[in-house]
């Protein structure tokens, strides 16, 4: 039985970054929309409902909203390890521990785990759903849950037919930012907008780098994923403008009267490293530590935009 080391191993941590940039964003967005946390401070302040928003209520929805994030995430991740490792698609894959393929924890176990999660982030999501009055967060709960499944499971995966890209930016940028902004103060800004794209692109550019990564052994298992359809020099390429296109997005919030969103681009600098190393035509094992710090960069970014959105 895998120990509790490798279980934390198998949730995959580089990529929680991924969970908490959009909930960041959207708090930012929500904060903004409403004048800044300066009117949360001198007192409520009138959404649209019966009821006022008030600094202890938003920050409650912030809390679930992470909390939901989270346990799609690491839900997710469990459930690619499931899937893949029964497919035998992990067999030589290359990168962090996988507990299905390597024997350290059974599949069914690996498949409870990710069930745990997702009922974590469903318990979470129905009482977001109760404070904020958003029903309409059940379904989209809903669909989520059975995205983050089907990415690699089930009898057709549509991670195996080069959608994982489209699966990342809808949920972990979209849904997950405006989602978040929404149940926070029953509104969308074009910040919040520009935000969750931003975001979806950084999501996009963690999963081709990953890919990119595991082309050869993706290839040999019929495993079609975006970075196998464009080729090592073009998922590169692809990378680099993934990256960059967050900063020019932040045109959005400045033209739109929050300048304060230029602080964002002060992680600009964390994004030069893995850059090189993807440039740099690296492979194998060297790209892991890219994973890590472009979701390191997609948190930096998420992080001093909320701020400046929220001034």
């Amino acid at each position: 039985m895998a120990t509790a080391a490798q279980w934390i191993e198998g949730a995959r941590l580089r990529t929680l970054p991924l969970a908490i940039a959009p909930v960041l964003i959207g708090t930012g967005a929500a904060l903004g929309s409403i004048g800044g946390l300066s009117s949360l401070i001198i007192g409520s302040v009138d959404d649209g409902q019966p009821h006022g928003v008030h600094l202890p209520s938003l920050f409650l929805r912030a809390l679930l909203a992470l909390v939901v994030s989270l346990g799609l995430q690491i839900g997710s991740n469990y459930a690619n390890d499931y899937s893949d490792g029964i497919r035998g698609t992990d067999d030589e894959r290359v990168g962090p521990l996988r507990l299905t393929a390597t024997g350290a924890a059974p599949p069914h176990a690996v498949k409870r785990a990710a069930f745990a999660s997702f009922a974590v982030a469903g318990l979470a999501g129905v009482l977001l759903t109760i404070v904020s009055h958003s029903w309409w967060l059940i379904p989209v709960g809903v669909l989520a849950v059975l995205a983050a499944w089907y990415y690699t499971g089930g009898k057709h995966p549509y991670g195996y037919i080069a959608l994982g890209e489209v699966f990342v930016f809808v949920f972990f940028g979209l849904v997950a930012t405006l989602g978040s902004a929404y149940s926070m103060v029953h509104r969308l800004s074009p910040s919040a907008w520009a935000g969750a794209v931003a975001i979806g692109l950084f999501a996009c550019a963690v999963l081709m780098v990953n890919n990119l990564r595991d082309i050869p052994s993706d290839s040999q298992v019929g495993k079609t994923t975006l970075a196998v359809l464009l080729g090592d020099d073009r998922s590169r390429a692809v990378y680099a403008l993934l990256v960059f296109a967050p900063y020019v997005l932040l045109i959005v919030p400045i033209l739109t009267g929050q300048p304060a969103a230029l602080l964002a681009v002060l992680s600009l600098v964390l994004i030069v490293s893995p850059l090189k190393t993807v440039l740099g035509n690296a492979e194998g094992t060297a790209l892991i530590p890219t994973i890590k710090h472009t979701g390191l960069a997609a948190l930096t970014y998420s992080a001093l935009l909320a701020l400046g959105l929220s001034l």
